[in-house]
Formats: structure tokens, C-alpha cells, sequence
């Protein structure tokens, strides 16, 4: 799957509030309440990205999750980074 062209991701952007293209991946910030509410939502992801074989990377803190979504091996973002960015949005609650 190839890296989405500048215009086509900026458009899909738009349909992606909170998320934003930063050292070539998408990148956002999720806060919660607490480590455990973190941590939660860290595993609703993890198993989310085994079952489609697409792996984030992932920064946890006490009640703050950062995830950064990104195809190295189609050497950008592609249609999979913004569907699996579109799912955690859904894992974590927000639209």
C-alpha cells in the first residue's frame, strides 16, 4: 500500500479531529483519568493492532496515551495508519 499523496492525506485529516502529521506520522494525544484508565485503553489498542497485523508506536503515562501511526515499510502514512488512527479514536471513546 502506497503513502497517501500530500493533498489526499490532508483531506482525509479533516475527518480526524485531534490528530495531526508530525515527524511523518500521525500523531495525538489521549488524556484520562489515571494510569489505569491509560493503561486500558494502551491494551484496547495493542489487541486492536495484533488483529490487523499494524503496530503504533505507543507512549504511556499516568493518565496520558500517545500514539503514532505510520507504514516504515511503505515509508509513510497510509489508507491502514488513518483507518487504525479512526479505530483508536472509537477505542477511546471520542469521534
Amino acid at each position: 500500500m502506497p503513502p497517501l499523496a500530500p493533498a489526499e492525506l490532508q483531506r482525509r485529516l479533516a475527518s480526524l479531529p485531534g490528530w495531526e502529521v508530525r515527524e511523518g506520522a500521525l500523531r495525538r494525544a489521549y488524556a484520562f483519568p489515571d494510569f489505569t484508565a491509560a493503561m486500558a485503553f494502551a491494551n484496547r489498542v495493542a489487541q486492536a493492532a495484533e488483529a490487523a497485523d499494524h503496530h503504533p508506536d505507543m507512549l504511556v503515562g499516568y493518565g496520558r496515551v500517545e500514539l503514532a501511526w505510520v507504514s516504515h515499510s511503505a515509508g509513510g502514512i497510509t489508507e491502514r495508519d488513518v483507518e487504525m488512527a479512526a479505530r483508536s479514536d472509537l477505542l477511546a471513546g471520542s469521534t
